[in-house]
């Protein structure tokens, strides 16, 4: 048994390389000040109200900066009409860069995904990282200027370019990985035993706690599960028709064979609150497996002809199989919160 994927979740993937005009000084987690520096540049750029819009955008999902920055649910939304906001359908990568001083005339690499709809705003993104060169990033507002922008396939070697700072053309390239394409790739995983390595912090809450350790596997399970349907559901257009209830219930069942992950503190300025956000969470490897099929004991009360019954264990190996697909696509997407600084990112390990 597999889990199915929505078949119109579509996602795409780009690399953007910055080059410092003026030294960028910048803490160890470099996605806080690249979302900020972002949702700054984004609003100065396309707001038409930007007094109505100092509290939050007026117009919606309408407005460019609004759907993108801020989401909101429709007003005829059938799930999570009630909130306020909800999943973005972007994620920022970090780049994998200790460096909190980058000279005038060196380069910093990072990583961005866009999400089903959200991949029709490529060109805002490549004008907003480019307004934001100008502003400024980090703390002392130093000025880059955006190199280059490629597309590229997280499963087959292959880049588009997006826009080179030589032609300042923009180029309408994408590499967009499909439903399919991720079920296909999942389907290349092992069976029984699976090693995730978290590389940014991933902020997992359950049961009204931070998860500080693990994470056990249903958690992990419930936290994609929510996050891939509202994606699902808000940017591509398809609501994720799935047994969410036994997945989960099934997913307690999957042992953690081995933990070697920690909790990392970090925190950000947040302008709106005006203060100092903790955005710490897990980072480090765990290993998950199936477990191994258990012969049951003789019950007496379930004698045959032919010798007593045993009793069917409720997981067998290759019980992690129905898992897959949804780890693949969460390797993509991120988990947790915090997932547009960056948080939340992991891979699938093909150990050997």
């Amino acid at each position: 048994m597999s889990l199915v994927l929505p078949p119109a979740f579509t996602l795409a993937r780009y690399r953007l390389t910055l080059e410092a005009l003026e030294p960028l000084a910048l803490s160890p987690w470099k996605g806080s000040a690249l979302r900020g520096g972002f949702g700054h540049a984004f609003k100065r750029l396309v707001c038409i109200q930007p007094q109505a819009c100092q509290a939050r955008c007026q117009i919606g999902n309408a407005c460019p900066y609004g759907y993108i920055f801020e989401t909101s649910p429709p007003e005829d939304s059938e799930v999570l009409s009630t909130v306020q906001s909800v999943s973005r359908p972007f994620v920022i990568h970090p780049p994998d860069d200790p460096r909190t001083f980058i000279p005038v005339g060196e380069r910093m690499t990072f990583g961005l995904t866009l999400i089903g709809r959200g991949i029709n705003y490529l060109p805002y993104f490549v004008a907003v990282f480019k307004e934001l060169g100008q502003i400024g990033l980090g703390r002392t507002r130093g000025r880059y200027r955006l190199l280059s922008m490629d597309a590229l396939h997280p499963y087959r070697d292959e880049t588009a370019p997006v826009y080179n700072a030589e032609d300042e053309r923009v180029r309408d390239a994408h590499l967009p990985v499909t439903a399919g394409e991720i079920m296909a790739h999942a389907a290349t995983l092992p069976a029984d035993r699976v090693t995730l390595h978290f590389d940014t912090p991933a902020r997992l809450k359950h049961q009204g706690h931070w998860v500080r350790s693990g994470p056990p596997f249903h958690v992990l399970v419930r936290r994609l599960l929510d996050r891939i349907s509202s994606l699902s559901y808000f940017h591509c257009g398809q609501r994720f028709e799935t047994d969410f209830r036994g997945l989960v219930d099934r997913a307690a069942g999957i042992e953690i064979a081995h933990s070697a992950t920690c909790w990392e503190d970090w925190s950000r300025f947040s302008g709106r609150q005006k203060q100092h956000v903790r955005m710490g969470g897990l980072v480090g490897r765990v290993t998950y497996a199936s477990p191994k099929p258990v012969q049951g004991r003789p019950d007496a009360s379930m004698n045959s002809p032919q010798g007593p019954v045993q009793a069917r264990p409720e997981l067998v190996e290759g019980a992690l199989r129905e898992y897959l697909p949804l780890l693949a696509l969460g390797a993509l997407v991120h988990v947790g919160k915090g997932t547009v600084f960056g948080n939340g990112g992991y891979e699938v390990v093909q150990e050997t």
